[in-house]
């Protein structure tokens, strides 16, 4: 089979993998089901080799569909040959499809197009045949009303030339080896621009030269943002001389008048038709690339913040703080239900840090709060002072929040169906404070565009973006697995087989049922059936449900084999839920069948042993240099604590406690050449990192990586 081929011969995967994972995808099964719950058909298969055979599944139906589409156009202009069928059938490339639909193509108005339509193309062919001599005589005969000389008839003849010539693919396809080998992108300063304080961020691609193939993505975007906002002028460049010498070698068969005509030709071909066209080929190519590059920059982001560690089910006083408009104080219980919201006015003008003081303590104790969640915007550092003067009953742990895309919620549809009787301010403060309780909850809310990780995000293609931090959530959501009785509809949307309408029917369930006692239950939902809670059951969890191992990531399809564990080591399932002693008994080769083999069985026993176990990290508590206040007050030498913020191709950025974050170039990550940050640091890990330099008039910070902590 075609498909399965080209699959194959672009992932590397074995046939049969290939083959049952697309068998199951074309069920509708999703991803992290068949990682997770289907091991045996795929061969073991992870969720990125999976995502692998998504891609290429789609290219080649992609390129399936355009084959039709010019046969159809070809065929309804009667042009289609035999071989010209095989070919396309044949190839596997889309560039090469279009090269060899590009004679076919209807054009609009061109220089050839006119010249045939002038009765010139018999000229054009007998110069390309370069068997005649005495051109320029042959060429008055096509003299006429419409052509009044014969350089006219020879300029006419040579358009059309030129355009056969732009469509050969063997042409084309060396002059795009070229580019691709030695093509640079090379720049221009306009120069009317040149002084606008905008353009100085872009001064550095002023006057750029480099090669295309080579050039790291963000470098190509930022080029590309600079054109775009009508800073600078951009082109591809190669060696003219050598790429004309070649193509005149592969057409020019004499050295007649035809051939000069032809070499003319030759010419125009080149620089008004072929470089033109490939250039802008070449130009979508490289941000095709820049933008898989940064789309994967900002996926690796997006998932460590999904995956970023939870403080769990903790009482929390969430601030979000401010000046002159105060601090926004919310109180919400283990579940992140709102209890309590007011304002205090500790800062200046007010400066009533007294009564704030007195407040926060109250609060605390009326709500028993364990936590004091406080976001990293305006006063952050102020508010974190002040709460630390703050005798408490109990000791608390104070942690520092961020702030990013807590605004776009705030003002979002999801906030006001949350919370309808309450304005964006107070919105927002519940997304801080829900935030340290469950970072994956409250984040799948919003759109990770606004969550200010990644580079250069509102450059590259929205909907490729779209496609890969949807399966981003969709892996993070799962991967943890959803309490089917707390969990949003936000994040209910993103759990397996379900997705927004059967979401908005479990919600409505809930509200009119109670909560789930059972996973079964879930069938009783409106819409969804059986392959619905297939896909879902095993990534929803209920917490003190009926059935012990609805807390688990065991499947309900797998719930019997493993009663029959419990009775053949006679104990019941309760009993075996959690014996390490017991499961360490368990002979798991007894227990294979067709459809279940050791990988899945391995699965099953560790989740045993620790049923419904988090897979992040707890969340810890984190302390800025409380001397470091502003820029002015850093200087070379420093080793100061701070918290990664966001990690791009060329490095990371790092929260050092200032409203300017400092940038750890690959080049200081570490001793040896770094070709993954993602391998060195990871978001919101906690670093010591060494000021190498301190630009005060462009508000720069050069860092190092110092230690870990």
């Amino acid at each position: 089979m075609q498909k399965i081929a080209f699959i194959k011969s672009n992932t590397g995967l074995p046939e049969k993998s290939v083959v049952n994972t697309v068998q199951l995808l074309e069920e509708d099964a999703t991803v992290p089901f068949i990682a997770r719950y289907r091991k045996e058909r795929t061969g073991n298969l992870d969720e990125v080799q999976i995502g692998d055979i998504v891609k290429y599944k789609s290219l080649f139906e992609a390129l399936e569909k355009r084959k039709g589409s010019i046969l159809k156009t070809i065929e309804e202009q009667g042009e289609l040959t035999d071989e010209l069928r095989k070919k396309i059938e044949a190839t596997t490339d889309l560039t090469h499809l279009e090269d060899l639909y590009l004679p076919f193509k209807k054009k609009r108005k061109t220089k050839a197009e006119t010249a045939r339509q002038n009765g010139l193309e018999p000229l054009a062919k007998l110069i390309m045949a370069q068997k005649s001599s005495g051109i320029e005589r042959m060429a008055a005969k096509y003299v006429s009303k419409e052509i009044t000389t014969a350089e006219e008839a020879l300029e006419g003849a040579r358009h059309i030339l030129a355009e056969w010539i732009s469509e050969r693919s063997d042409i084309r396809n060396y002059i795009r080896q070229q580019i691709a080998r030695s093509g640079t992108l090379a720049t221009k300063v306009i120069k009317s621009k040149k002084e606008e304080e905008k353009a100085q961020k872009y001064k550095d691609y002023f006057d750029w030269e480099e090669n295309l193939t080579r050039m790291p993505s963000h470098r190509f975007l930022a080029i590309q943002r600079a054109e775009s906002e009508g800073f600078i002028r951009v082109k591809v460049e190669i060696d003219q001389e050598r790429t004309l010498q070649k193509m005149e070698d592969r057409l020019l068969k004499s050295s007649g008048d035809t051939a000069a005509q032809l070499s003319i030709a030759i010419k125009d071909a080149y620089k008004r038709l072929i470089l033109p066209s490939l250039s802008n080929e070449a130009l979508q190519h490289a941000k095709a690339k820049a933008d898989e590059a940064a789309i994967d920059v900002f996926a690796k982001n997006l998932k460590q913040l999904l995956l970023g560690s939870p403080l769990g089910e903790k009482r929390v006083l969430a601030i979000d703080p401010g000046f002159r408009t105060g601090c926004k104080i919310v109180c919400l219980d283990e579940y992140g239900t709102l209890k309590h919201n007011e304002t205090i006015y500790p800062h200046p003008p007010k400066n009533d840090a007294k009564g704030a003081i007195k407040k926060i303590s109250t609060l605390a104790e009326a709500y028993k709060i364990e936590a004091i969640a406080i976001g990293n915007g305006t006063a952050s550092r102020e508010t974190e002072q002040l709460i630390k003067r703050i005798h408490f009953k109990n000791e608390l742990q104070v942690f520092v929040v961020s702030e990013a895309g807590a605004s776009i919620y705030s003002a979002s549809k999801i906030a006001r169906e949350e919370f309808p009787n309450y304005d964006a301010t107070v919105r927002g403060s519940i997304s801080i404070g829900r935030r340290l309780q469950d970072p994956l909850a409250e984040l799948v809310k919003i759109d990770p565009k606004s969550i200010g990780v990644g580079q250069y995000q509102h450059d590259v293609d929205q909907f490729k973006l779209k496609q890969s931090l949807d399966v981003v959530v969709e892996s993070g959501v799962n991967a943890v697995g959803v309490n089917l009785n707390t969990a949003s509809k936000s994040l209910l949307s993103y759990v397996s087989g379900i997705g927004e309408k059967l979401a908005e029917n479990v919600m409505a369930y809930r509200a009119e049922h109670g909560a789930f006692k059972k996973r079964s239950e879930l069938k009783k939902v409106p819409r969804l059936g059986e392959k619905a809670f297939v896909q879902s059951a095993g990534f929803l969890r209920i917490k003190n449900g009926k059935h012990p191992l609805d807390d688990s990531a065991v499947h309900p399809e797998r719930y019997a084999l493993v009663e029959q564990m419990a009775k053949d080591q006679g104990k019941t399932l309760e009993d075996l839920v959690g014996n390490k002693a017991v499961l360490g008994q368990i002979v798991l080769e007894k227990y294979t069948n067709e459809d279940v083999g050791l990988p899945t069985l391995k699965d099953i026993l560790s989740e045993l042993e620790k049923p419904g176990l988090d897979i992040r990290e707890t969340a810890k508590v984190f302390t800025f240099n409380q001397n470091i206040k502003t820029i002015d007050d850093l200087h070379a030498g420093q080793l100061l604590p701070g918290i990664v913020n966001n990690i791009t191709n060329f490095g990371c950025f790092v929260d050092v406690g200032i409203k300017e974050s400092g940038l750890i170039h690959v080049s200081n990550l570490a001793d040896e050449f770094v070709s993954d940050v993602n391998k060195h640091v990871h978001l919101h890990e906690q670093i010591i990192v060494e000021v190498l330099e301190v630009d005060l008039p462009r508000k720069r910070i050069q860092l190092k990586l110092y230690k870990k902590k």
